[in-house]
């Protein structure tokens, strides 16, 4: 079974004066608004398409390396993964850094580490980002 998930930007005026406004159509969140500014320069209260990736790499990276440590037959008690998506104008998207901490009773740090690359490799939007440099921390805890 497939599923196809949409998002629809509605945007007014030219790059760098106007903006937009995001709705994630499946599941109804949103509208969340969106600049040249907050893409360019950073902002802490308009979103970009690079916190977007961010948001579905992280979260993508969590289920691959949650269910990666289930099959191992060692089920984390916890894991939270963030990922820094850079942009550089004039140039595009030129990486993104997970950061993952999990909790995994009974796993060495040797295999954690392991199992960490092999789910970054596995993970379908690390695939879709193929493009660009994809850095991993792990820690266990």
């Amino acid at each position: 079974m497939s599923v196809t998930s949409e998002a629809t930007t509605s945007w007014t005026g030219s790059l760098t004066e106007g903006s937009g406004r995001i709705a994630l159509e499946s599941s109804n969140q949103g509208p969340f608004e969106v600049n040249w500014k907050a893409r360019s320069e950073g902002s802490q209260a308009v979103t970009t398409p690079e916190e977007l990736i961010a948001a579905a790499h992280s979260s993508c990276f969590s289920m691959a390396l949650s269910h990666a440590l289930a099959e191992n037959g060692t089920p984390p008690e916890s894991v939270e993964t963030s990922a820094a998506v850079t942009f550089i104008p004039g140039t595009g998207i030129t990486g993104s850094h997970l950061n993952v901490h999990a909790v995994v009773p009974g796993l060495s740090t040797e295999d954690f580490d392991r199992i960490a690359q092999e789910a970054k490799s596995g993970c379908p939007v690390s695939a879709a980002l193929a493009g660009i440099e994809i850095t991993l921390e792990a820690t266990l805890g």
